[in-house]
C-alpha cells in the first residue's frame, strides 16, 4: 500500500516529539529562544532557554528559576509512614522533624543504590518523596506490613528551584512573610492564590537557594508572581545545562550520570554499593532493618567495595568530559563522569569513578586522557590529575540566615 508522503512525515514527527508539558510549559516556551529540548521523564524539557553561559552565570549572581516538575514525587501518608520510609532508606527518619527535609538514598536488598533523592517531612505522619526515577512498584513491595499509604503526585504537583543570591530577594519582594526564617532544609507552608505552597531552603547547585512545590492548577500563578517579583532582581529563567554545571561544580551527583541506578544497569559490574559513590555517610547501621542493610554492612566488613567516587582537579583548562582515568599512563583506573571549567572555582574540575585501591589508597600519578579538536583533528592530550575535596566552591550565602535581601 502506498502511505501518502504527509502522513509519513506525521508519523515521523510523533516518534520525535516530545508529548507531555508541566504546568509551567506556557511560560516556558515563550521565553524557549534556542528551542533546546531534551526528554526528562517524558517530559519536554529545555537543556537551554535562551543562552546556557548567561543562564549558568544568572544562578551565580541574581536568581535562576528552573522547572523541576518532572521530578517524580511521591506523597507518603499514615500512621506508620515514618517505620515505612526508615525501613525503605539508607538514613534514621526518626531524626528527621516535622518542617525538615534530608537527602537519602535506598537500595535493593543486594545493598545496590537504586535512586538518590530528598525526603520532606510535612508532618508527623507525611512525607513527600521526590526522586529521579519511578519507584512506586518497589515502593508498592516495600509497604506489605504497613499501615501507610503512598501515591505518585507527580502530575498533581509543580515544582520550580529558585536558585542564586537574589533569590531570597525575589520571594521577600513576592510577599512570603517569614521565609526569612528558613535555614537549610527547612521547609515551611506559605499562601498562594488560594491555596498552598511549600516552600523548602533546598537546591541542587549548592547556592543560595530555594525550591516551591504548588498544585499543578496554580503553577502559572506562582510563576507570574515570581517573575513580577524578580524584575528588580535579575530573575531569569534557565534550562538544564546551566544548572548541571552548578550541581557540579556543589560536587552533587546525578543518577544515571555519575552512577547506574539499579534497575537500569545491564552489566553486574556496573552497580554500586552507596559507599561506592560518596553516600556513605547516610548508612545509619544504628537504626535497625533497612532495604540492603546485610549486604552494604557485609561489604564494609570483608572489604568488597570496588569503587570510589572522587572529586579531581586537571591540569590545564580542556574538560575532562568522560576521560579514562589511568595510574602511571598506563594502567586504566576509571572514567570521568562529570567535568568543566569552572568560573567560580577558576579550576578545571571533574567528577570520576575509580576502582579501588585508586583514588582511596593511591592518589598518586593520575592522569587523564582528553581528546581535543585542533582544526579538524583531534589531539590526544595526557594530563595531571589529583584528587581533591568536594565541594569544589564554598559559598557563605548558601547558609547565611537570614540570607542578604538585595
Amino acid at each position: 500500500m502506498d502511505i501518502p508522503a504527509s502522513s509519513r512525515r506525521a508519523a515521523q514527527l510523533h516518534f520525535h516529539t516530545l508529548r507531555a508539558g508541566t504546568p509551567f510549559q506556557p511560560r516556558i516556551d515563550e521565553l524557549a529562544k534556542t528551542q533546546d529540548w531534551y526528554d526528562w521523564s517524558g517530559y519536554r524539557a529545555p537543556a537551554s532557554l535562551w543562552d546556557e553561559e548567561l543562564e549558568y552565570f544568572a544562578i551565580r549572581s541574581q536568581a535562576a528559576l528552573f522547572d523541576i516538575s518532572p521530578m517524580t514525587k511521591y506523597r507518603i501518608d499514615g500512621p506508620e509512614a515514618e517505620a515505612f520510609c526508615n525501613r525503605l532508606t539508607l538514613r534514621d527518619v526518626a531524626r528527621l522533624k516535622p518542617g525538615r527535609v534530608h537527602y537519602t538514598a535506598w537500595c535493593d536488598d543486594a545493598g545496590h543504590v537504586l535512586d538518590d533523592g530528598t525526603l520532606f517531612r510535612l508532618s508527623p505522619t507525611r512525607f513527600r518523596l521526590c526522586a529521579q526515577e519511578r519507584h512506586l512498584p518497589w515502593l508498592l513491595d516495600s509497604a506489605i506490613g504497613f499501615d501507610v499509604a503512598i501515591e505518585e503526585e507527580t502530575e498533581a504537583v509543580a515544582g520550580l528551584a529558585l536558585q542564586g543570591p537574589t533569590s531570597f530577594a525575589v520571594l521577600h519582594e513576592a510577599g512570603f512573610a517569614g521565609v526569612e526564617r528558613l535555614k537549610v532544609f527547612d521547609l515551611a507552608e506559605f499562601a498562594h492564590d488560594g491555596a498552598t505552597v511549600v516552600i523548602s531552603r533546598t537546591g541542587f547547585t549548592g547556592d543560595l537557594g530555594y525550591e516551591l512545590f504548588v498544585p499543578a492548577e496554580r503553577a502559572l500563578s506562582l510563576w507570574d508572581r515570581l517573575m513580577k517579583a524578580g524584575e528588580l532582581h535579575g530573575i531569569r529563567a534557565i534550562g538544564y545545562t546551566a544548572l548541571n554545571r552548578a550541581r557540579l561544580e556543589a560536587g552533587l551527583i546525578v543518577a544515571n550520570s555519575d552512577f547506574v541506578t539499579a534497575e537500569h544497569a545491564i552489566r553486574a559490574d556496573r552497580l554500586r554499593m552507596p559507599d561506592e559513590i560518596g553516600l556513605g555517610f547516610m548508612v545509619d547501621p544504628a537504626k535497625g532493618h533497612f532495604n540492603g542493610r546485610r549486604a552494604i554492612l557485609e561489604a564494609r566488613k570483608r572489604k568488597k567495595l570496588r569503587h570510589v567516587l572522587v572529586g579531581l582537579e586537571v591540569e590545564g583548562n580542556i574538560p575532562a568530559e568522560h576521560a579514562i582515568v589511568y595510574h602511571r599512563k598506563s594502567r586504566e583506573v576509571g572514567l570521568v563522569s562529570a567535568a568543566m571549567w569552572s568560573p567560580m572555582a577558576k579550576r578545571n574540575i571533574a567528577l570520576a569513578s575509580l576502582e579501588h585501591p585508586y583514588g582511596d589508597r593511591i592518589t598518586d600519578d593520575l592522569w587523564v586522557e582528553i581528546y581535543a579538536m585542533r582544526e579538524l583533528k583531534y589531539e590526544k592530550m595526557m594530563k595531571r590529575a589529583k584528587v581533591v575535596p568536594r565541594p569544589f566552591i564554598r559559598l557563605e550565602r548558601r547558609t547565611a540566615t537570614p540570607p542578604a535581601d538585595f
